[in-house]
Order: C-alpha cells, then structure tokens, then sequence
C-alpha cells in the first residue's frame, strides 16, 4: 500500500514540474528583461556597447512603459522629456523616443546608474537605501 501512495505522490510532481515547464515555455522569462526580450524587436545597432541592449517599438515611450510597468512594476521610475527610466531589483529598462516610436535599453544597475544619474539622480531611490553596490558587511567601504 505504501509503495502505490508513493507512486501517485511522485505522478503528482512529474506532472506538476511538466505543467511549470510548459509554462516557462510558452510564456517566456519571468523578468522585466524577458518581458522586453519577448514583446519588442532587437535593435542591435542601437546597442550602447556591450552593457546596454536596445529594442524597439512604435509606440509611443509612455505605453511601451505602461505595458512594461503592467507586467513588471519597478522599484522606482522616472519620467521627464528625455524618456522613461525604470529601475528594477537587478536591472534598468530605459525607454526614450525616437522618430517611429521608442527604443528600449536594457541594462544592469551597475552601469545604468553612472549612465543616466545625471537625469534621474536620486529619483531612482539611490539616496533612500537603495545602492549599486548592495548591502550587507563592508558596505560602502
């Protein structure tokens, strides 16, 4: 009896991990970057070097960041003439104009920060606890 009740129990978790499979499959990355990567076109040659990956859309800069902020909400945004600028856990999703639209600039903190500080200075929440660098012992050393 106990050998079929373990039966069904690992039935069930192959099922289940098929199910969570499917999903990542079907549904892409579970991230503000997937949800870039998977709804807009690459733009290779809007790339800022190797740290910043750019897309594209026509549309307009503030519905690329309404349907960006509707699956993802970030940590702190930005808004001003120059662009949208979005602020996740790990990474920055930068959305300017341009002549058909928008471009859409993914980018790591680490060098998003030094990049735009100049435009969102403390509005990204850099001058509330937030920082490049993390927390933990040594911080700020």
């Amino acid at each position: 009896m106990t050998y079929r009740r373990w039966f069904v129990v690992g039935v069930g978790f192959a099922v289940v991990g098929a199910l969570v499979a499917a999903f990542a499959i079907f549904y892409g990355n579970f991230s503000p970057r997937g949800y870039v990567q998977d709804h807009y076109h690459r733009a290779t040659g809007q790339d800022i070097g190797r740290d910043a990956i750019a897309y594209t859309s026509d549309k307009a800069p503030s519905q690329v960041a309404k349907d960006v902020t509707d699956a993802w909400q970030p940590a702190d945004q930005y808004v001003d003439g120059s662009g949208v600028y979005l602020r996740y856990d790990d990474d920055s999703v930068v959305i300017l104009p341009v002549a058909t639209g928008s471009v859409i600039l993914l980018e790591r903190l680490g060098t998003a920060y030094p990049r735009y500080h100049s435009t969102v200075g403390n509005h990204w929440g850099w001058g509330r606890g937030s920082t490049v660098r993390g927390g933990g012992p040594g911080a700020g050393k």
